[in-house]
């Protein structure tokens, strides 16, 4: 495995010697991270894989806030990590992930001592942060087909996109149904086609072109 404290430039070479200490962990697709109620035990860090965090309503509803691929970081846990909060949204691996976690002494020991760790965490919590400003403004101000459209875009493999209806609900911060509405006028115009579990992009132009109508 590469050298992944290389992630933080400019470490001392104390601290890139405690971070390498620590063993990495593999988990399945579908493991769960962290749910609400929990604590932060610890600042994970992904090496490779996916994690996605959702938010779950009163009503049962989805959102997925974000995901936390390699290179960037969980705003759920830094702030657990530096407050007193314990989690209100659950992590789940969307595929199988290989991570390695820092205890929760050694990350507030590097906060305080390792200015490059510190400028490090800081700068990942402000990218996370305007992620998660941009995603409140699709959802408040946003149309849904414009969103259904750019999250198809950006799940698209080839123009196949491997998601249920309640899936892509919850990425765009939207109900099932609604979801199915706008899907059924979409394949009616012939810009999709859809089975279960998967949608065959048709016509992508026509969704970049609705995607990029927001409002």
């Amino acid at each position: 495995m590469a050298d992944w404290t290389e992630t933080f430039h400019d470490l001392s070479p104390e601290a890139s010697q405690r971070l390498r200490a620590l063993p990495a962990l593999r988990l399945p697709k579908g493991a769960v991270l962290f749910a609400p109620g929990d604590s932060a035990k610890g600042f994970p860090v992904v090496l490779s894989g996916r994690i996605e965090v959702h938010l779950t309503g009163p009503s049962g509803r989805e959102i997925l806030l974000y995901a936390v691929e390699p290179g960037q970081s969980c705003i759920q846990t830094t702030l657990g990590l530096m407050g007193t909060e314990p989690y209100s949204a659950e992590a789940i691996a969307a595929s199988e992930a290989e991570l390695v976690v820092i205890p929760r002494p050694l990350f507030m020991a590097l906060i305080d001592q390792d200015a490059a760790f510190r400028a490090h965490i800081m700068v990942t919590l402000a990218r996370r942060m305007q992620d998660v400003t941009r995603l409140l403004e699709r959802v408040a101000f946003g149309r849904v087909e414009s969103r259904l459209a750019e999250a198809l875009l950006d799940l698209a493999r080839d123009d196949v996109v491997l998601a249920t209806q309640a899936e892509l609900a919850a990425r765009i911060g939207s109900a099932r149904e609604v979801v199915s509405r706008r899907m059924d006028a979409f394949a009616r115009e012939g810009w999709i086609k859809t089975d279960r579990g998967e949608v065959r992009i048709l016509q992508p132009l026509a969704l970049r072109q609705l995607a990029a109508t927001l409002v």
